[in-house]
């Protein structure tokens, strides 16, 4: 038993971090797509001299793979720690009253993860992956045209479904999981503890909201 808590403690730990540093790439990710809403031609220009930016720099390729890394990371330790959890707990109760205490989106990170995940798949295929070893067009500046492959996309409305479901239940995920990584780094002081939450708040409606508009704005305008 104390080996199994010292184990899923650096677990702990370390799905901590990789979620906190998922969480700022978040950041970065959501300044580069608002691009998107600028004008037409300046969007493209711009959004694809963006993109062409992070693929030829060699700094932003190291950032890369410790993003994917992360990534891995971060599912691996999720469904080891959940698979161990059940088993610690046994059998379940013939009525559960784990919601007297506990958030919905606490008691559903591994759905919330399993939507996220899914939906990181899809973006990849259709975008990373048609960016990295596809044959796109070039704009009037000799950059890949990742701004039109992007907004072909939202031109469905399945597809904006699709990627706004998947952000509001990242949205979820990010409302118990950064306050939830702290307290896994040892931030338990009641004063911080109200803080990282009321911030983590804010910033789980932020990042999701800024996701959001991206392609119903998008699918409006075309």
């Amino acid at each position: 038993m104390m080996i199994y808590f010292k184990n899923a403690l650096t677990r702990k730990n370390l799905m901590a971090l990789t979620g906190l540093f998922l969480s700022f790439f978040l950041i970065i990710h959501l300044l580069g797509n608002l691009q998107l809403l600028l004008p037409e031609k300046e969007a493209q220009l711009q959004y694809n001299l963006y993109s062409h930016f992070l693929s030829g720099n060699i700094v932003i390729k190291l950032v890369s793979y410790v993003l994917y890394a992360c990534i891995l990371l971060h599912t691996l330790d999720a469904i080891y720690l959940g698979i161990k959890s059940k088993k610690a707990n046994g059998p379940k109760l013939s009525r559960d009253r784990r919601s007297r205490a506990s958030t919905w989106q606490s008691r559903n990170m591994m759905f919330l993860g399993i939507i996220i995940f899914l939906f990181l798949v899809i973006h990849f295929k259709d975008f990373w992956y048609h960016y990295k070893f596809g044959e796109l067009p070039h704009d009037e500046n000799g950059n890949k045209d990742l701004y039109t492959l992007v907004v072909n996309a939202f031109d469905s409305i399945w597809y904006v479904i699709l990627y706004s479901v998947s952000f509001l239940a990242l949205g979820f995920h990010l409302l118990h999981g950064v306050a939830s990584a702290h307290r896994s780094l040892g931030v338990y002081h009641p004063f911080y503890s109200k803080l990282i939450r009321i911030l983590g708040y804010l910033f789980s409606i932020l990042i999701t909201l800024g996701y959001l508009i991206i392609p119903i704005i998008i699918y409006i305008k075309h």
